[in-house]
C-alpha cells in the first residue's frame, strides 16, 4: 500500500516537473520570437550610437545572434536578403509543436 502511494506521488511530481520544463521552454521561445521580431524591425532603420534605440538594438542583437549566427552560416548567401530569422522562427515553432505533442 505504501509503495503504491509513493509511486502515485512520484508520478505526480514527474508530471509536474515535466509540465514546468515545457512551460519554461515555451516562455523562452516566446522571448526569442519577440527578440527576433524586434531585430527584424530594427533592421529597417538606421540605429547608430547616438540613437535612443541603440541600447535596445545591442540587447536584441546579443540575444538573437547566438541563434541566428549559426543558421546564417548554413544558409546560402542571398545578398541583402537574410532568411535566418524566418528559419529560426520555423524551427522554434517545430520545437514547440514537438513538445506539445510529447505531452
Amino acid at each position: 500500500m505504501l509503495l503504491i502511494q509513493l509511486t502515485k506521488k512520484l508520478n505526480f511530481w514527474v508530471t509536474e516537473v515535466t509540465r514546468l520544463i515545457v512551460e519554461f521552454v515555451n516562455l523562452l521561445i516566446l522571448v526569442f520570437w519577440l527578440a527576433i521580431l524586434a531585430r527584424v524591425i530594427l533592421s529597417w532603420f538606421s540605429v547608430n550610437r547616438d540613437s535612443p534605440f541603440y541600447a535596445i538594438a545591442v540587447l536584441v542583437h546579443g540575444i538573437t545572434e547566438p541563434v541566428l549566427g549559426p543558421i546564417r552560416r548554413i544558409l546560402p548567401n542571398l545578398g541583402m536578403l537574410d532568411l535566418s530569422p524566418m528559419v529560426a522562427l520555423i524551427l522554434m515553432t517545430l520545437i514547440q509543436q514537438m513538445l506539445r505533442s510529447a505531452l
